[in-house]
């Protein structure tokens, strides 16, 4: 089969013919139909996630058809058309039966701990578990451009930072996560404060629900300028790309008894950033992480969807092929793209 391939972290990337995969008891063999190109992707292929065995192919927001199910697969059959989280868990340590499958003990992901979906076949691990049917009203790029922003935002908004009508989020950064939190945030009823560096993108967040829009390079102070905006702060504060900067401002940001939640990976030299602490413990600051979304969780999402709050499909800023992708995949450190791209020519 056709794939995207690399034997080299950042190294070049091609599309190769590598072997088909084959399915296992437990597992599930897609046919890809659509696959989202995330900055997830450029930082496994830059060597930052320790999973990736090389050589490797990429991808793990993805929508298909089943076309092969293991001997163990009871809620599966060939011709169903899914998505699955982009953290899948095993069902059966601690955290899963929490509940908590986005931080399974023992998670699997395509295109990370195992060959992605930029390929014309994924094979899916702990299928029963975390496969998602797809709602006859939901196309499949529509649901490849869920992959992990869309999903990760919901439940950071939702599920993490219980966002209640009226109350002001902040989100830095307006990429695909920003974007769908924007949405999703404006959607619950909140006022949203858009930040980004680029005139092109606020516009875009405007048009998905941003209330106020704050070009973080033609300010002198981002956190002091929400503050002004809101009046005394956020109560929740998004960063949507994971630098120094987003997240030291999201925190500063934030009114007493705020919340940040943390969606963007931090990750290289920003790894272990700096956090005003002080204001953390006096104004009882929550920080929070946000890391996927469990299977269950998309129907509440999938209602949304069917009901007009929340359209995704105005977050997909273009398709491409297969055969663009590796140079698209390299370019991502460039930020040059708007909403989020989908490749659906396989």
């Amino acid at each position: 089969m056709k794939a995207v391939y690399y034997e080299k972290f950042q190294g070049q990337v091609e599309i190769c013919e590598v072997p088909k995969p084959t399915v296992s008891a437990g597992s599930v063999m897609v046919k890809v139909e659509a696959t989202g190109l995330c900055r997830s992707d450029w930082h496994g292929w830059m060597g930052h996630d320790p999973d990736i065995v090389l050589p490797h192919v990429p991808g793990h927001e993805l929508a298909g058809v089943v076309v092969e199910t293991g001997s163990e697969i009871k809620n599966w059959k060939p011709g169903d058309h899914v998505t699955v989280p982009f953290v899948s868990g095993c069902g059966h340590c601690p955290e899963c039966v929490s509940g908590n499958h986005q931080v399974c003990d023992n998670q699997f992901q395509p295109g990370f701990t195992a060959w992605g979906s930029f390929a014309e076949f994924v094979e899916i691990k702990y299928a029963d578990t975390n496969l998602v049917k797809l709602p006859d009203e939901i196309d499949f790029v529509t649901a490849a451009s869920l992959g992990c922003r869309f999903i990760t935002s919901f439940r950071a908004v939702i599920d993490q930072g219980k966002v209640t009508a009226g109350q002001w989020v902040a989100v830095h950064a307006c990429g695909g996560v920003g974007l769908s939190a924007i949405m999703i945030a404006a959607a619950a009823g909140a006022n949203v404060v858009a930040v980004d560096i680029d005139d092109s993108k606020l516009e875009l967040a405007k048009t998905v629900g941003a209330s106020a829009l704050i070009n973080a390079r033609k300010v002198e102070n981002v956190a002091a300028e929400i503050r002004k905006i809101t009046g005394r702060g956020a109560h929740l504060s998004i960063d949507a790309l994971g630098s120094q900067e987003t997240c030291f401002n999201s925190v500063s940001c934030l009114r007493k008894r705020g919340k940040h939640i943390q969606v963007g990976l931090m990750t290289g030299d920003h790894k272990h950033p700096k956090i005003p602490m002080d204001k953390v413990v006096a104004h009882e600051l929550e920080i929070l992480g946000s890391h996927g979304m469990q299977a269950f969780r998309y129907n509440e999402m999938f209602e949304m969807i069917k009901a007009g709050k929340l359209n995704p499909a105005l977050l997909v800023g273009k398709t491409i092929s297969l055969e663009e992708a590796p140079e698209a995949l390299m370019n991502m450190d460039k930020f040059e793209n708007l909403g989020v791209t989908v490749i659906d020519k396989l």
